[in-house]
């Protein structure tokens, strides 16, 4: 086990440099470069400005040098201008120029500086990273033991009405979109004119006139049942659907298995077949589409965060893209690179631990 996961680990580290390299070189083409120019300087700058803005920065470098800066492994470019002015990758607004550092890259947890927001990108990913985070948690405590409850109840009856009125569940939550279920939530839950909050508030069975709040601004310092309930279950209804079609599959598949049927045949209760003896393999397929949610709500959430004003990292992507802020861009691609490949990890090793005939060779 400890060989296959430095074999990962190793495997990890060069796909990651392949990603990151091939995400550094599209964003470092030089339409991209000019536009930040021209957006930092001025949008009538001459060719000739807009090389001379570039070059003092670095950004005429060849691509594999100003890579490795950013990794860190070579020291940050430098350039001292005729009149004494300090130009380079290592300088920050603010920072004197002689307690510079002479590496600024990944490596040294330098992140960059955000053309957009005028301040280090770690600050502002860090907070819009716990944002998500926190959303992520929220969804997955909701959605997997949802989905999982659905599908095994769905294979465990596979042809009766119990499985047939399940799986139209689940087929009705994955075909819905987040901006519908969403709009559709607010309208029913969060609206003070329309929906169940005005009746329930003239039952007199609420104070307020809403059941929830349409937006999750607020949730961003304080999260609550009112401003986060919304969000979380417009996320964790579209991917549960998936999750328990998949577990209902490979129940389904399970509970026809060999093994099962000598089980029945020896007297075993019902209960123990399915969670001693079905279940563990029935996850397999499952904890594979479990693990790859984690990606999808890093970085697949933005609408949601959109349609509740929610600052996460979904919505950050967006922004840096629009606004070609190429540091933000970049740190968020290190941060989903190490995502996915973590994730998939993870994976990996728990199908040994969910099916021992799976072997390591």
């Amino acid at each position: 086990m400890g060989s296959f996961i430095l074999r990962r680990f190793g495997l990890m580290i060069v796909t990651a440099l392949c990603l990151t390299y091939i995400v550094f070189f599209l964003t470092n083409l030089y339409p991209n470069l000019e536009k930040l120019a021209k957006t930092q300087g001025n949008f009538r700058m001459s060719e000739e400005a807009v090389a001379s803005y570039l070059g003092d920065r670095g950004y005429l470098q060849a691509t594999p040098l100003k890579y490795m800066q950013w990794l860190g492994v070579l020291p940050g470019y430098v350039k001292i201008k005729d009149d004494g002015t300090r130009l380079g990758k290592c300088l920050r607004p603010g920072v004197v120029a002689e307690d510079t550092p002479t590496y600024c890259g990944i490596l040294q947890g330098d992140w960059g500086f955000s053309t957009v927001s005028k301040e280090p990108v770690a600050n502002v990913l860090g907070s819009r990273l716990a944002n998500t985070g926190k959303l992520m948690f929220w969804v997955m405590v909701v959605m997997v033991p949802s989905a999982l409850i659905i599908g095994v109840l769905a294979g465990m009856n596979e042809g009766s009405r119990t499985d047939r009125s399940l799986s139209t569940v689940s087929i009705l939550s994955t075909a819905t979109p987040e901006y519908v279920s969403g709009v559709i939530f607010i309208a029913l839950l969060a609206s003070t004119r329309h929906g169940i909050g005005p009746w329930l508030h003239e039952m007199g069975l609420i104070e307020g006139k809403a059941l929830f709040k349409g937006t999750a601004k607020s949730a961003m310092d304080s999260a609550n049942l009112q401003n986060f309930t919304l969000p979380v279950i417009t996320i964790a209804l579209y991917g549960m659907g998936y999750i328990a079609r998949m577990t209902r599959a490979s129940m389904a598949e399970v509970m026809t298995a060999q093994y099962i049927r000598t089980a029945r045949l020896k007297g075993v209760s019902f209960h123990n077949i399915v969670l001693k003896h079905a279940l563990r393999n029935a996850l397999i397929a499952p904890f594979t589409v479990i693990m790859l949610q984690f990606p999808w709500l890093l970085n697949g959430v933005v609408i949601v965060e959109t349609l509740f004003s929610y600052s996460g990292f979904g919505w950050q992507l967006v922004t840096a893209a629009s606004n070609n802020d190429i540091e933000m861009l970049l740190a968020v691609s290190v941060v989903s690179v190490f995502v996915v490949l973590f994730t998939q990890l993870i994976s990996d090793i728990g199908y040994v631990y969910l099916n021992p005939r799976i072997r390591i060779s």
